[in-house]
């Protein structure tokens, strides 16, 4: 246990902190990840006596007086309330002594302390948020998630290029499928913003199978999904609103009547799976690509087991050390988008510089 690197976790952040943070952080170091509980020492330790965490777990507290509020401007904050938790849990991550932090805080101020405090991968033009989707197979992730409304044809490239570097290094998809999401798999469809993208991934050195639409991004055919943080954003929204629908849908049609009742009754297990599955407290939180560190952003209605399983994928994400290679996929993005547009680059010489950054050349 003493080789794991703890994960910072922000015990104040969150419209159920600390109780449910404090206690997903005890579910997750009774299963050995040490973490480091940032917040009101007094407050938080409190928590813990009252959810009567055992001594010998590995949780630290580090003090942090302030804490950002969710109507507060996130850089405005992070300047002007420089003792506040989630900042404190990012200097950790910068110092090594975390591993990587979490929070289901302001997510605007998340950003904002990984980008201050951690600072952008060299050539990252522009970090994501990555969520990893429920899927008939596999673990596609979607990026951007939220974090740029407005893109241009590099960030795109970029997003796509990260995204393929992280489903392989902390997934372990062996060659992750990329493709762009559009309103039509014909290369035709999309918008510029998407062709241009699309033609400079087609030159790259991964596996781009081009666009996909709306009803391909769960079938689990697709890997790696990347999109502008607008239409990401209402995408991953639209799929919650549907997980939650289905849910109200099926729970009625149970009860209709006494068979319906009875056959609910036989099918409790399955259905039961059915929801865990469309759970998004499972995934936990969304990394935040393109830093240099890990930031896992949670949602604001975490519970205990959204943020134990957000410190999981946290700790995973560290442990992958895939900071490098991202940073050597990023910067391939401009040549690229040349090659796309019948520049000077090439499909054969970008190769070559991809496989030289992968070994270190």
């Amino acid at each position: 246990m003493s080789g794991i690197a703890p994960v910072a976790v922000d015990a104040m952040g969150g419209d159920n902190a600390p109780a449910a943070v404090v206690q997903g952080a005890i579910n997750a170091a009774r299963k050995g990840q040490p973490v480091i509980l940032v917040g009101p020492e007094p407050v938080v330790r409190a928590e813990l006596h009252r959810l009567r965490a055992p001594a010998a777990l590995p949780i630290a507290v580090r003090h942090a007086a302030e804490v950002v509020g969710m109507e507060e401007h996130p850089g405005q904050a992070m300047r002007r309330k420089r003792g506040n938790t989630i900042r404190v849990a990012c200097e950790l991550v910068k110092a090594g002594e975390a591993s990587g932090m979490v929070s289901a805080g302001n997510s605007g101020a998340v950003m904002a302390g990984a980008l201050i405090v951690l600072g952008r991968l060299a050539a990252v033009e522009r970090p994501a948020i990555l969520t990893q989707l429920p899927a008939l197979r596999g673990s596609p992730i979607l990026l951007d998630a939220g974090a740029n409304v407005d893109c241009r044809p590099i960030h795109l490239v970029q997003f796509a290029l990260m995204g393929e570097v992280y489903s392989r290094r902390v997934l372990g998809v062996a060659r992750p499928r990329v493709a762009i999401l559009s309103n039509g798999e014909e290369e035709s469809k999309g918008t510029d913003l998407t062709r241009l993208a699309a033609a400079a991934l087609r030159c790259a050195d991964i596996h781009f199978t081009g666009y996909c639409e709306g009803g391909d991004v769960l079938t689990g055919e697709i890997d790696v999904v990347a999109t502008d943080g607008f239409t990401g954003n209402v995408a991953l929204k639209t799929m919650e609103g549907t997980a939650r629908v289905v849910g109200v849908l099926t729970r009625e049609a149970i009860r209709t009547n006494a068979a319906t009742k009875i056959g609910g009754l036989l099918a409790k297990k399955a259905l039961a799976d059915l929801k865990r599955r469309l759970d998004w407290r499972e995934v936990g939180g969304a990394p935040l690509l393109g830093v240099r560190g890990v930031a896992v952003i949670c949602h604001g209605r975490s519970d205990a087991l959204a943020v134990e399983n957000a410190v999981e994928r946290a700790a995973d994400a560290a442990g992958a050390r895939a900071g490098d290679e991202t940073a050597a996929a990023a910067a391939l993005a401009a040549a690229l988008l040349r090659a796309g547009a019948g520049g000077n680059g090439t499909p054969r010489t970008l190769h070559l510089r991809r496989r030289a950054a992968r070994h270190g050349a």
